[in-house]
């Protein structure tokens, strides 16, 4: 199995791409993750376009929490995609 990183992992790899200090990164990687959370815990459902869509349905007596991924996922694992790369 693939090695899982960690979100010190994440936070790094963000601070490189965004040509940033860890500390920041690491900043708004908790903000992004509060903010779905925020999201999923007033119903609401979330779509990140290139990523995907996640679904959350209040049922009676639990949630329902549903991922459907985007087209350049789709593609990246060989599921069936629309996805023909960037242009």
């Amino acid at each position: 199995m693939p090695e899982r990183i960690k979100k010190e992992d994440v936070a790094r790899r963000l601070a490189t791409r965004m040509d940033t200090d860890e500390a920041t990164a690491t900043a708004w990687v908790d903000g992004v993750i509060e903010t779905l959370y925020e999201a999923f815990k007033a119903g609401e459902s979330v779509t990140l376009p290139g990523f995907g869509g996640f679904f959350v349905r209040p049922e009676p007596k639990s949630w329902v929490f549903k991922f459907n991924p985007g087209q350049r996922l789709r593609a990246l694992f060989g599921w069936s995609s629309t996805y023909t790369g960037e242009r």
